[in-house]
Parts: structure tokens; sequence; C-alpha cells
């Protein structure tokens, strides 16, 4: 992995148009794990540039969706070329802006490979037609790409989230614009240029930079959809801006995810394993990690121990630091949020136990000690919120029906996973639980299938990414009809 600290400075600019420009406003990109340390600093565009780079995937549209999808989608591939060779850099620098350990960060750049490769594969359905025969009318029903796109991606995850929605909108023979989130911009920045360089200009587009300038991404007459991955709020936000143009948006927003853990189930090492990585991965800073856990109140002491077991061993650290297993949270608002949602449910008489010990040599870094909240109050907050950090209630339950009642009793639905070793009750209790997805004796975003169709229901957000499924969220049908004439004299 290398030291901790980078020979200089990271710098990164625009790409519009298939060039790269510079701003004289710049981003600074601090280190979560040592907020003092500057990692970089990335251009911030303004709203002129925003709105070139809308100019420029306009002007590529009608070129580009020309090509034909297996075109298309041989060029896409082809534009991946070379990015394994940076990989390790990347990475490293993914973890310096992000905090997550390396090890995360590499697999972040692999997922975008993956996804990209697999939408490509589905290149022979994307113009796929359907005939409806008449008389009086026969109809052809086909698929039409949609125009520009503008895709806002998170910091958790930047690049495997970026894989699951732009290699859909260029196969489905949209261009794209996407921003990078202006506190993780530098690493994505670096790997989407070379990306783009090999594109015909204007297809793919790169912006970074403050929000208060980045309205025309998404409020621009010409700008046709927006896909966004982030919080509730945000995507609200993004609904409101793209209601002026009434712009069409795919919204995978966060999630209150659980996990229901039955009598029957196996809790094997293995099955502790998963269960606590999709807990605790990444810190908990993924939006399909389980949020709440409810145990058969057979099962509950070990569930408790077999976590703690394993929470004993992390080693909370800089994520280039060897040995670390968890890296600090990204923004200290969240850390401050996290350890406020702990501290309310040590006064509320909850059993709070916490892990690990806070990093001596990193004393300014937004860290905080994993943790499990032992059967609360269902009122407190750490199991009506979004924690997103390493903090998780349990919950005992009695019943199946008890258990899908307060698993279905939340605001969101993106995740949940259902552990038993009966698959009639894993079909019957899965069926009943209102989320886009529901993984079987696992849970996260290690275990997802990338070849499904991916999103949440209620405030989780709306439209789907991967799969055929992904790539019409980013296409419109069109139908001709042709009228059965009666023959001439």
């Amino acid at each position: 992995m290398g030291s901790v600290t980078l020979e200089q400075d990271v710098r990164t600019g625009l790409y519009i148009d298939g060039q790269s420009r510079d701003t004289e406003d710049r981003l600074e990109v601090r280190d979560p794990a040592r907020p003092p340390v500057v990692v970089g600093t990335a251009a911030a565009a303004t709203r002129e540039d925003a709105l070139q780079a809308v100019a420029a995937a306009r002007e590529a549209f009608t070129g580009w969706a020309r090509l034909g999808a297996k075109e298309r989608a041989r060029r896409v591939v082809g534009a991946l070329d070379g990015l394994e060779t940076y990989r390790d850099e990347d990475a490293r620098i993914l973890t310096l802006e992000n905090g997550k350990p390396f090890q995360e960060s590499w697999v972040d750049f692999l997922v975008f490979d993956i996804r990209t490769r697999l939408a490509a594969g589905l290149a022979d359905k994307v113009e796929d037609e359907e005939i409806l025969p008449g008389p009086p009318v026969t109809t052809t029903v086909s698929y039409q790409p949609l125009g520009v796109v503008t895709i806002i991606v998170p910091f958790n995850w930047p690049m495997a989230i970026l894989g699951a929605s732009l290699p859909h909108a260029l196969i489905a023979g949209n261009t794209t614009i996407v921003k990078p989130p202006p506190s993780t911009p530098l690493a994505m920045t670096r790997a989407l240029e070379r990306m783009a360089a090999k594109l015909p200009r204007g297809v793919l587009n790169v912006i970074t930079g403050r929000d208060a300038d980045m309205a025309p991404l998404i409020q621009h007459e010409h700008v046709a959809k927006v896909c966004f991955t982030g919080s509730v709020a945000g995507g609200k936000r993004i609904m409101e801006l793209a209601s002026s143009t009434l712009t069409r948006v795919t919204l995978e927003l966060g999630g209150n995810d659980p996990a229901l853990i039955f009598d029957d189930a196996l809790l094997d090492d293995d099955a502790l394993d998963r269960l606590f990585a999709g807990i605790y991965d990444t810190a908990g800073q993924i939006c399909m990690n389980a949020k709440r856990i409810y145990v058969h109140r057979a099962r509950y002491d070990e569930v408790v121990e077999g976590l703690a077991e394993r929470l004993d061993k992390v080693v909370l650290g800089h994520g280039l630091a060897e040995g670390t297993t968890m890296g600090p949270l990204h923004q200290a608002r969240q850390r401050d949020y996290v350890i406020e949602l702990i501290e309310e449910a040590k006064a509320s008489g909850a059993e709070v136990r916490e892990f690990g010990e806070l990093p001596a040599n990193l004393p300014d870094g937004q860290f905080v000690r994993p943790a499990m909240v032992l059967d609360p109050d269902p009122g407190l907050r750490v199991v009506t919120e979004e924690q997103f950090g390493p903090v998780v209630p349990i919950i005992p339950f009695d019943t199946e029906e008890q258990a899908v009642r307060m698993a279905d009793d939340t605001w969101g639905g993106l995740c949940a996973s259902v552990w038993s070793s009966d698959p009639e009750r894993v079909r019957r209790v899965g069926r009943q639980l209102q989320v886009g997805m529901v993984f079987v004796n696992d849970h996260g975003a290690t275990r997802l299938d990338l070849r499904a169709p991916f999103g949440g229901m209620r405030s989780s957000g709306f439209g789907r990414e991967q799969g055929l499924e992904g790539i019409r969220d980013f296409q419109d049908t069109h139908s001709i009809g042709n009228l059965h004439l009666p023959a001439g004299p």
C-alpha cells in the first residue's frame, strides 16, 4: 500500500467536450483521519462551466445515439483499457480523501469495471422491438435514448455506485455529465478523465464544484434525466429542482434496512462473519448495510456474543496503515450525529456496548468506536433513523408476525435480509417485506447480485439501476403504428 502520505498534493480539473480545463476557484479536499491535512484540490466549476458541459453533451448526443448499442458497448468497454494500471494509485488517493481502508477503495474501482462489462453484455437487448400485429394496425414498439443524463454520486463508494448507472446510460445511447462528490472528487475525476478521453468528445463530461453552482446540471431544459444517489433530504432537493423542467429522476436514497434472524437460522462462523460485514463495512457508511437487527429471543445472546467477538478485533486507524480494519467517518458532522445517537441510547437506559480504541496517533480523526445498542426502546432514533455509522440496535422478537411488523414499520424500503434454514419461511417473509432487495442468510453490498435491478421503495427512492431494467430506465418507449389500408383499384 505504500506510505500514508502522497509525494505531492493531487490536483484535478474539469473535463468538458473532450478537453481538460482548470478553474481559478478550487475545492480543498481533506483527509478524514487527519482533517488538518489537505490531500489535494479539485476544480470548482462555475455555472457557465456547467452550461458548457450540458451543451457539449447535447451536441454529442445524435452521433452517439446513431452508433447502435453494440458499437456503443464496444467503445465503452474499450474505454476501460488501462484503468487497471492506475488502480493501486487511485485506491490510495480515494482512501486519503474518503477514509475507508485501502482494500475497500481498491474494490470500489474493481466493481466499476465489473458493472461496466455486465452492462455491455446486455447490448444485444437494448434495441429489441415488439411487433403488435394488425389489423387494423400493426404497431412496432421500440426504445429510444433520452438525451443528456446527469449522474450525481456520493462519497462512500463513488466508482462502484457510478458503475450502476453510467455504463447503462451510455450503452442505452445517452450522453452524460458526471458530478463527483465535492468531498471525494480526486480519484474519481482522474479515472473518469482517462475513460472519457477514449470516447467521442462530449459523450462523457466530468464536473466538480459547489452545489450552488451546479443547478444547470439538473434544471437545464436539455437535461433529460438526473440519476442521484445520496440522502433522502438530498433526493427531495433534486426532485424539487428537476420539477421546474419536468426532468426525469432516478433516486437511490438512504435506508433503515432490517435483518430478521429466526430461531432456525444457521449461525456458524461464516454466517456471523457475513452478518458482521453487512453491518459494519465502511464503518457503517453504506446505504444497504443492516441498520436494525431483529433476532428471535432464542438466538439473541448467540448473535450478540458472536458480533461482540468480531467487534473485539476491530482496529481503528488510517485506511492506509497496516492492520487497520475500520477507518473514520467521512464527515465531522456525521461523526457528531452518530455519537449523539449513542449517547441518547445510553441516557435512555439501554445497554450500549462499545469496542475498539480510538487511535492515539490520530487525535483529530473523525473516528467512532463501533457499538451495539441492546434491546432499545423502539422509539429511539438509533432505531428509527439511519445511523450511517458503526452502531446498530439489536432487538429481540418472539413471533414471525412480530418480526415482519417491526421490520416494515419504517420510512425506508431499500434492503432487508431474512436468516432462516426454512426455504418456505424465507419466501413467505421475504415477500412481505416492503423493500427493493431481500438478501437470504446474508446482507450487504458485497452480496449484491450485480446483474439484478436495484433500487428502493417508499422514501428510499424509485427507479432501478443495474441489469436490463437499469438500461430501460435511461430509455423511453417509441411506437410506430401502420394502418392496414385496403388494396387500391
